[in-house]
């Protein structure tokens, strides 16, 4: 319930592990910022790829699961020209402001729906190999409700389990891929096991 302190914990415990061949599970969304902290001081230019309903770059202010990407960058931690959004479908007029000003990289629901996936994936791993630390990051919610209902902000019109798998197969085979995060998975909310289920999924197949 102290959000300084449990940024600082995790902050330390993914230093401690050199912040490098990790797959880290959450929780709130906000665990990123913590994660990419340290794992951004291992390298020049490290950079992140986000599948995720929300855009997260709400306000300059705090660190939340709504924030914690604007404030990276803020921070110096990350460049605008090294993230790539994946999902997303819903944003405030703020946040699709913020990331035309920056011209951040980013690939609608729509677009993942009229476009070819194989075109859209060589694209984004074209951007990530120009990094030489590659952090991914899964928000359980890019996922439809129907895939994936154990989420505390369920967004309709998400991608399916298969197309999720797609991107993440091919992204697991770049060589700068050093960290891995998993968040937003809500037991409490899930039914039958099924969002559990496909973390678990994801998880072995980044393993």
């Amino acid at each position: 319930y102290n959000i300084e302190t449990t940024n600082k914990n995790i902050y330390d415990a993914v230093t401690e592990k050199n912040a490098s061949n990790i797959i880290l599970l959450g929780g709130d969304h906000s665990i990123t910022y913590s994660c990419f902290k340290s794992f951004a001081k291992h390298f020049t230019n490290p950079g992140i790829v986000v599948f995720d309903a929300h855009p997260d770059v709400q306000d300059d202010f705090k660190v939340s699961h709504e924030d914690y990407l604007r404030v990276l960058i803020n921070e110096n931690h990350l460049k605008p020209q090294n993230i790539v959004l994946v999902g997303i479908r819903n944003w405030s007029k703020e946040e699709i402001a913020f990331l035309q000003k920056h011209k951040i990289k980013y690939y609608t629901m729509k677009q993942l729906s009229h476009e070819d996936h194989k075109i859209q994936c060589d694209e984004i791993m074209s951007i990530a190999r120009t990094w030489d630390g590659f952090y991914l990051s899964i928000d359980i919610d890019v996922l439809d409700p129907a895939f994936a209902p154990g989420t505390g902000y369920a967004e309709p019109g998400g991608m399916s389990t298969r197309e999720l798998l797609y991107f993440i197969q091919r992204l697991k085979l770049l060589k700068n891929l050093k960290a891995v995060d998993i968040v937003e998975v809500n037991p409490t909310l899930d039914l039958n096991d099924a969002t559990s289920k496909v973390a678990a999924k994801l998880v072995m197949e980044l393993a």
